[in-house]
Formats: C-alpha cells, structure tokens, sequence
C-alpha cells in the first residue's frame, strides 16, 4: 500500500506541474502537503496510479519475452544450418518426369500450328522420394499455386522451336525450383547475432518509450475530467 501511496503521489505531483495556471496557483497558495493534497484527489484519480504502474510492468515482461524470441530465431537458424543435407542439390533427368507435347501457338515459320514442339512436363512432388523431406516441403511450399492436387507440379515451355530445346528449357525452370528449395542460408556469426540482438533491444525501448508516454497522456486526460 505504502508503494503504491508513493506511485500515486509521483503521478500527481507531475500532474500538479502541468496544470492550468489558475489551478497551480490555487494549489499553492493553501501550501498543502503533497500527502494531504493525494489524500483528497478523487479515488478515481488514485486507481490510474495502479493503471500506469501495471502497463509499465508488464511493458517490461513483453520486452523481456521478446528478447528471448529473437534468440530462439537465431538459434533456430543455426540449427536448421547445421542439419541441413551437405553437398550439393540433387539434380533433376527425365527419369523424374512425365513429359507430353502439343501444338505451339504464335508465329513459327511455316510449321507453326504443324509440328508438336510445345512441352508440358509433371513432376510429381509428393512421390519424389530421391528428394528430402525438408525440400520436397520447401517445393510445396513455394510452389502451391502451381501444384495441382495429385502433388503434381506442372511446368510448360515454348521458347525454342524444338522438341529437345524445350525439354532441356523446362528441365532447367525445375532444377531452378529444386535448387532454390535446397538453399539453407548458413548460421548467424556471433557477430551478426549481436548486432541483431542490440537492434531487437534499442527497438523494445523504443516501443516501451512510446508506451510509456501514450499511458501518461490518457491518464493525464482522465485525471483533468476527474478535477472538473
């Protein structure tokens, strides 16, 4: 209780200080205690002495919290480098696709609309057992807008006029996929942790700063309807 009498009395004797003239002056013309003067400032005006001490306690318990996370993402991501499959991405053959042709459209000579050089090329990521797990994941991921629902991951190629050149085109768009889903980015130097670790804090006490001062504001606002 005696905490609290002296949070309240802090609160309002900054609170004096910014009154309106008319009121500090009649304030300090009876010469009151700062006790005496809390003793008669409405309960209501009391009670958002608790408000902005809890607010301010619980900021310090949330910046504590998320500290702790940006740790556990740093730690995470030096786990996932550490066990991640060493050596390079596997690689994509015809062996893992099923391939079909048809008609290319737009201009092409005179076998436009004549010889069947367009490529349509399945890969069924869900069966691609030579693949990890944490990959084929990846692809599903990446990918879900492309992946119909038998897992099947479609890709078409029309950029050369032959059969040969669009399969070699469409087997590189894959290996792209599969390369890119393969990338672990490596683990955080101690340095990089540190420097992450020293932004993530400065921007906690920016938040809490700001916090602070907006609680401050709405408690003053309702201290002054409180006193009319």
């Amino acid at each position: 209780m005696a905490v609290l009498l002296r949070i309240t009395t802090n609160v309002f004797s900054r609170r004096v200080r910014q009154l309106p003239s008319s009121l500090s002056i009649l304030v300090s013309d009876f010469n009151l205690p700062t006790s005496l003067v809390v003793s008669n400032v409405p309960q209501r005006a009391i009670s958002l002495g608790r408000v902005r001490c809890s607010a301010y306690e619980d900021g310090g318990k949330k910046a504590s919290a998320r500290l702790s996370q940006v740790q556990q993402l740093l730690h995470d991501a030096e786990e996932r480098a550490l066990s991640a499959d060493i050596g390079p991405a596997p690689k994509i053959t015809l062996d893992h696709v099923i391939v079909s042709f048809a008609r290319s459209g737009g201009p092409g000579g005179q076998n436009v609309n004549k010889v069947n050089t367009k490529v349509d090329m399945r890969f069924n990521v869900k069966n691609a057992y030579w693949l990890s797990d944490r990959i084929r994941e990846k692809i599903m991921q990446m990918e879900k807008n492309r992946i119909n629902k038998d897992g099947e991951l479609v890709i078409s190629s029309t950029k050369t006029r032959t059969q040969k050149g669009n399969i070699e085109d469409a087997l590189g768009k894959l290996q792209t996929i599969i390369d890119a889903a393969s990338y672990v980015p490596p683990p955080p130097s101690e340095e990089q942790k540190k420097k992450i670790e020293k932004l993530a804090a400065i921007g906690e006490q920016k938040r809490l700063k700001g916090k602070k001062v907006l609680s401050q504001k709405k408690a003053f606002r309702r201290s002054r309807d409180s006193w009319d």
